[in-house]
């Protein structure tokens, strides 16, 4: 279909553009970068050094009108794990990375000269490597707005501030969405990976590319309209997703005792109604903002909303459940425009909202801080993660070195990633996906949530172990798959529920390419893509050990369910039993 990989070299400055290997061309989003990842990448290098290397890659899907199909894959070794990543995104970046026929876009090496950042320009024809030394030391909304006026507005940026720069474990990598504001290749410290290759942004162009081929026409457009149906019925995402964000979820887990508050010491937070989604809300509409907004071109959930100040000035977007617990329950800020301010600048400097919220509530054990101290919290962020003091690469290296450094034990790390919204003794089965997940603590892994809480796709007692192991796995294959088709994650919703929905997903993907795939090559596509990712994480020296729960987790009763994490070591590893 005349796809390609573009292959960068940093080292020599120089690029090819290679035929697609026949053994990747049915492959997409994380199915593509991490079996490129395992074969080329060794497990043993050092995530900073000139041998790990960073893929790009959109879905199946990607490019094409299929609702909420533009997602784009980043994958690499993890700084912050020491095992593989993959970290998807919306914005723009997915679709024109398909309609240019880019596959995948591979860097690899550093430059000799490493005092130099630069830009790679993405075309049909070539890629161009920029030197800007006037955009280092600038932050993402700068050199958004540089490359935009560059291009005419043409192009998808994806780019690092100052934190990716100085190659702090809590870097992402930043990417242009379809209004010119940013969303994040998110968790897992891609942000330094980027830095260390002294890449500064990328930019592909938008202007000669053609519409992504599709083999059969009718049938893709019979499959995305049941497809679409069934993401506008479900409740979740066709109803609460568009009326209240996933901040929606702030009194739901709540409720269930299952939200994390200061530093996972409890499961209820008495201020969750100052920050929940319905207060957002009111808030948005008070102010002339949005609540309902797309990441992505296509997207008909719209879960995303623009936030704006008490002066009705644009001040964030993307305002998400995650970020606003991290400064909320877990920090103990009950101010919304507090957190919202702090998301505006941390999405400015390019840092992951879940692991910089999580090392500073773990800072007031450290004494850096105190709960609700959000001015405190701003100025740490702004003042020395920004500006790479001792202090601010202390907690810019995340959440379990900051431990270390303070000799502190109550550590809520996975693989040294943060532990995420979802308080893993209250919600056992989302506690499975954490510690077997091959990219560490990461709730989007397989999101047992659905079925723990939100009663999706059935019921398993988030405070039993009975039957976690199991939703869990089938979660995990099912995410992999999904994640390989440039599929938000949220369309799991209608296809846990409508009978119709996984089905049309599926005549899309045989419309699209002229193939027959089944149900269960869906499902054997996702065993392989985990047990790949778990072999590169065996050779990179992760062993069963890694796949636990932080201890005091097992002898702490949580509040007000006064559980603990209860699994034998032995159920846990029963999990790779596929």
């Amino acid at each position: 279909m005349g796809d390609k990989i573009y292959r960068v070299d940093m080292n020599t400055l120089s690029y090819s553009i290679e035929d697609v290997p026949s053994d990747w061309l049915g492959l997409g989003g994380r199915g593509l970068t991490s079996t490129i990842i395992a074969k080329e990448v060794d497990p043993e290098c050092h995530p900073l050094g000139p041998n790990n290397k960073m893929v790009f890659a959109p879905g199946l899907l990607s490019g094409t009108s299929a609702a909420n199909s533009g997602r784009n894959s980043l994958g690499a070794k993890s700084p912050l794990t020491g095992g593989i990543k993959e970290s998807n995104v919306g914005g723009t970046s997915a679709g024109i990375f398909s309609k240019l026929g880019v596959k995948a876009l591979i860097i690899e090496g550093i430059p000799q000269d490493e005092s130099k950042f630069y830009q790679l320009h993405v075309t049909k024809e070539k890629v161009e490597f920029i030197e800007v030394p006037e955009l280092v030391g600038k932050d993402n909304y700068e050199v958004l707005d540089t490359m935009l006026e560059k291009y005419d507005k043409k192009v998808a940026v994806m780019s690092i501030g100052r934190p990716g720069e100085n190659c702090m474990l809590t870097a992402n990598v930043s990417v242009k969405d379809p209004q010119g504001k940013l969303r994040s290749h998110g968790r897992g410290g891609l942000g330094a990976v980027m830095g260390s290759k002294k890449i500064k942004c990328i930019t592909v162009d938008a202007e000669k590319y053609k519409e992504v081929t599709i083999a059969d026409p009718e049938k893709f457009k019979a499959a995305s309209k049941i497809f679409t149906q069934a993401l506008q019925k479900n409740p979740i995402s066709g109803e609460g997703l568009p009326a209240y964000g996933t901040n929606v979820l702030v009194n739901i887990i709540n409720e269930a005792g299952g939200l994390p508050t200061r530093n996972f010491r409890a499961g209820k937070y008495e201020f969750a109604e100052n920050i929940c989604g319905e207060t957002m809300a009111e808030i948005i509409n008070s102010r002339d903002g949005k609540t309902t907004h797309a990441c992505h071109a296509g997207c008909v959930i719209q879960c995303s909303q623009v936030y704006n100040d008490k002066e009705n000035n644009y001040l964030t977007s993307g305002f998400e459940y995650e970020m606003i617990w991290a400064f909320g329950a877990n920090l103990g800020i009950k101010d919304l425009d507090q957190i919202a301010k702090i998301d505006a600048l941390m999405d400015d400097l390019g840092l992951d909202a879940i692991e910089t919220g999580v090392a500073l509530g773990l800072a007031v054990d450290a004494g850096i801080l105190e709960y609700g101290d959000g001015e405190k919290a701003y100025s740490l962020i702004a003042d020395d993660l920004a500006n790479a003091t001792p202090l601010g690469r202390i907690i810019g290296s995340g959440t379990e070195i900051l431990g270390k450094i303070y000799g502190l034990v109550r550590v809520p790390t996975v693989k040294g990633q943060a532990i995420p919204a979802y308080e893993p003794r209250a919600i056992k089965g989302q506690g499975v996906t954490y510690v077997t997940s091959p990219m560490g603590a990461d709730h989007t892994a397989g999101y047992a949530v659905a079925t723990n809480i939100l009663n999706s796709g059935g019921f398993v007692d988030p405070l039993k172990k009975d039957g976690q192991v199991e939703l869990s796995r089938n979660l995990q294959i099912a995410t992999a798959a999904v994640d390989s088709t440039g599929m938000c994650i949220f369309v799991a919703f209608p296809a846990l529920d409508e009978p119709e929905c996984l089905p049309a997903l599926i005549d899309m993907i045989n419309a699209r390419f002229g193939i027959n795939l089944t149900g269960d090559d869906v499902t054997n596509l996702g065993k392989s893509i985990l047990k790949l990712e778990k072999e590169f994480n065996d050779k990179a020296g992760l062993t069963k050990a890694d796949d636990r729960i932080p201890e005091f987790m097992k002898y702490e009763k949580l509040p007000p369910h006064n559980t603990i994490w209860d699994f034998t070591n032995e159920e846990i590893d029963a999990f790779w039993d596929f």
